[in-house]
């Protein structure tokens, strides 16, 4: 080395902290400043093996430039700092040296939230922002401290019943959850509480998939929920960024707008997904790395959906060799506490019976069995699959009618006080049946193609039970003020003229619908051909709907000399209700299918 470097190194050697290793921190700055390790090793007499071994351990190379700025200038400042008699050319160099380090300070500022305002102070007054600063600015809303972090993990784990704390011990030891379970007893809830409490704590992203956006965005609703009661922070955002780095995305089942991200994968009622295969296969990509979990949740469909073969095993089995084929027992006593599969997954199921006994409380099952048949009952809540072969609507068929209504209707909005504006819609209402206790009413509005020969949407679809003639009838009026009805039909064999009565006070043109053989085997057909036509759409979450749909099946009448249609439930037709409102409400269409004059139509049918 030179005389001029050597004197460098030596003003370098002064400015190094004594409570520093010495050696190491120097031999840094040296090569910070550009030197050889050679030429470092010679002039501190250290091997140069040990200077290599430093430089790869510590990552000198890959240090920042505003890193080995501020080493140097806390170095030097260190300096002149301890200096016991300073000149003014002193004091001048502190003085320089903490503006430097200001900059820096602000230069690190600005890295973590994007605002010009942090690198010229003078922006601050002019409400400076930038999109990335307002997105920014957003996401550090979602910013919880350490101890609102625990006070969720304690909201989360306080609320469990027996069952979902067994969810919640498999995903900490199994990579792959896959649980069939009965509706309606919070694995939903469940999952987008376990999901938050995770992301908060680890930073992990968290997707959310459902069979549609609408379905999907209920997980978002009950994490906010949970953060906002717990915490009292509501997130803001979707997806919802948290400022640890994890990203929550919440999406439908269409895998051109599901690909590209990774993260934990919870895919909501995927038995009753279209292309199951197909996205399965994205699922799987997204959550690929051995750190991301996935978790499959749904009530069972049908058997010969295609996600039937992921549940039992057999698709592991296709392509491999015999030897290495597994015979999977999925039944209700090998899964219901739970089993770690031979394919990796682990499995359970759910009943309505498991949930109540272990802790839940929300179910009255005397009542239940009242309101629904038996089939449906061992379906619903016994997690039992549907031999649909006999059904007037399979569950191929009914998928052709489910979409993501988020993305495909730009012309609906579902939370504004009109959805479609001042566009007419069909209204449709089975009102069960009087000789049933606990059967339930069914409300359907339906959006009308605007051209003959178009293609009809299910826009919301309602139950109702328990109520009397007059609440019926005030709740389908609730629903005319915020629609521009054309149509209502109801069905008035039994307690449906009660209804009607009421309706008709503020309807006068409503259509009476008495059932006969031939005016079900009528709606029956004309739903069909609308949906082999592909011209009646509602969106892939509501598995009600097609479930209802699922339950009609052609039998004899009692004379034996005709056929008809029901839903069984000890040969009565209170069953179904969803279906038999949406037949009421397409009633409303002529048989030719509306190539007629449409509106001197409805005004007949009125």
């Amino acid at each position: 080395m030179c005389a001029q470097e050597c004197a460098s190194i030596g003003a370098m050697e002064q400015a190094i902290d004594e409570n520093t290793p010495r050696p190491l921190t120097l031999a840094r700055h040296l090569f910070w400043q550009g030197y050889r390790v050679t030429d470092i090793a010679e002039y501190l007499e250290i091997p140069a093996q040990t200077i290599y071994t430093w430089r790869r351990r510590h990552g000198w190379e890959k240090a920042r430039p505003v890193d080995r700025v501020e080493g140097a200038l806390e170095a030097r400042l260190v300096q002149l700092i301890v200096k016991e008699r300073k000149t003014a050319g002193d004091f001048k160099e502190i003085d320089l040296l903490g503006r430097q380090m200001d900059r820096i300070a602000r230069v690190r500022s600005f890295e973590k939230t994007g605002n010009n305002a942090d690198l010229n102070p003078k922006l601050k007054n002019r409400g400076y922002a930038s999109g990335r600063v307002r997105r920014e600015k957003k996401w550090r809303q979602n910013d919880l401290s350490a101890a609102q972090v625990e006070a969720v993990a304690q909201a989360f784990h306080a609320q469990l019943f027996g069952y979902q704390r067994e969810w919640y011990a498999a995903g900490q030891r199994h990579r792959i959850r896959n649980l069939l379970k009965s509706r309606q007893i919070g694995a939903t809830w469940y999952f987008a509480r376990e999901a938050i409490v995770d992301a908060l704590e680890t930073g992990k992203n968290k997707i959310f998939l459902s069979a549609s956006q609408a379905q999907a965005n209920i997980f978002r609703t009950y994490i906010v929920q949970l953060v906002q009661q717990a915490a009292d922070v509501e997130l803001k955002g979707s997806p919802i960024h948290l400022t640890n780095g994890a990203v929550l995305h919440f999406l439908g089942t269409n895998s051109k707008t599901a690909q590209g991200y990774h993260g934990d994968v919870y895919l909501d009622e995927y038995f009753w997904v279209q292309g199951f295969q197909e996205f399965r296969r994205v699922v799987s990509g997204m959550a690929m790395h051995k750190k991301w979990r996935q978790t499959y949740i749904s009530t069972p469909s049908s058997i010969g959906h295609e996600a039937y073969p992921f549940w039992t095993g057999k698709l592991y089995n296709r392509g491999r060799p015999r030897a290495e084929h597994i015979d999977l027992d999925v039944s209700h006593a090998a899964l219901s506490g739970g089993r770690a599969c031979e394919d990796g997954q682990w499995r359970q199921i759910v009943t309505v019976h498991d949930a109540l006994a272990k802790g839940c409380n929300l179910f009255d099952l005397e009542q239940l069995r009242n309101e629904y048949s038996a089939e449906e009952f061992a379906n619903l809540l016994e997690c039992e699959f549907v031999d649909d072969t006999l059904s007037a609507f399979p569950l191929l068929t009914m998928q052709s009618c489910m979409v993501d209504s988020w993305d495909a209707w730009d012309d609906v909005r579902p939370f504004a006080p009109r959805p479609v504006g001042d566009a007419p819609v069909w209204l449709g209402y089975d009102p069960g049946s009087e000789s049933l206790q606990g059967d339930g009413a069914g409300l359907v509005v339906v959006l009308p193609s605007a051209t003959p020969g178009g293609t009809h949407r299910a826009l919301e679809r309602h139950k109702l039970r328990g109520q009397d003639y007059e609440a019926q009838a005030a709740f389908i009026r609730e629903c005319c003020s915020r629609f521009h009805v054309e149509h209502i039909g109801i069905d008035v064999t039994g307690m449906g003229e009660g209804v009607a009565q009421h309706v008709e006070k503020f309807f006068p043109t409503l259509v009476r619908i008495t059932y006969t053989a031939q005016i079900k085997a009528q709606m029956v057909m004309q739903a069909q051909q609308m949906i082999r036509r592909q011209r009646f759409e509602f969106d892939a979450g509501w598995a009600d709907l097609a479930q209802s749909f699922m339950a009609i099946r052609r039998v004899a009448t009692a004379s034996g000399r005709q056929m008809t249609y029901h839903a069984s439930r000890s040969g009565e037709t209170g069953h179904a209700e969803l279906a038999w409102a949406t037949m009421h409400a397409l009633y409303a269409e002529p048989l030719d299918g509306g190539e007629t004059n449409h509106e001197s139509m409805l005004e007949i049918s009125g």
